[in-house]
């Protein structure tokens, strides 16, 4: 294991990560956005809608682990956006067992408009901080998803 001579006191880290996460996950945030963004959508569906654009198109399987549902649920909740004509499921070209969702030109002006709104969030939260800590927090925000990305691929 590299590095494993350093022992870092995580304690605050990792408070503010259950605080960001917190923060993240109360539904009213949710709600937030999606009235920045113009958007009507059944919050149970906006975190899917969300990851399969940033990740799509993306098995359903895969998508799940990354919700951190279970399959079934996840693969009912596609239905509903693909009813809602905001997703498409069809078969992996490559392997043809594996369904794969992507947005549908409706699915992806919400996301778009989505990202707007919450680019207009995060700016009023970040209004008060310098620029070169906005550029380094995002840096190593990004850097510590990589690292453990590649600590879980391994």
């Amino acid at each position: 294991m590299q590095y494993a001579h350093n022992k870092y006191d995580i304690t605050e880290f990792h408070g503010a990560l259950l605080d960001i996460i917190g923060v993240m996950n109360q539904p009213v945030r949710d709600e937030q956005l999606l009235q920045a963004a113009g958007v009507q959508l059944d919050q149970i569906l906006f975190p899917l809608l969300v990851a399969i654009g940033r990740r799509g198109p993306i098995g359903v399987v895969e998508l799940a682990d990354n919700l951190g549902r279970d399959y079934t649920t996840v693969s009912r909740q596609v239905k509903k956006l693909e009813t809602l004509e905001l997703a498409h499921k069809q078969p992996k070209v490559q392997d043809r067992r594996i369904s794969e969702v992507t947005l549908s030109e409706k699915g992806r002006a919400i996301f778009d408009a989505i990202a707007v709104a919450r680019q207009k969030l995060m700016n009023q939260v970040l209004a008060g901080w310098k620029a070169e800590e906005v550029e380094a927090l995002f840096k190593l925000t990004r850097q510590y998803a990589d690292s453990l990305q590649q600590n879980q691929a391994a």
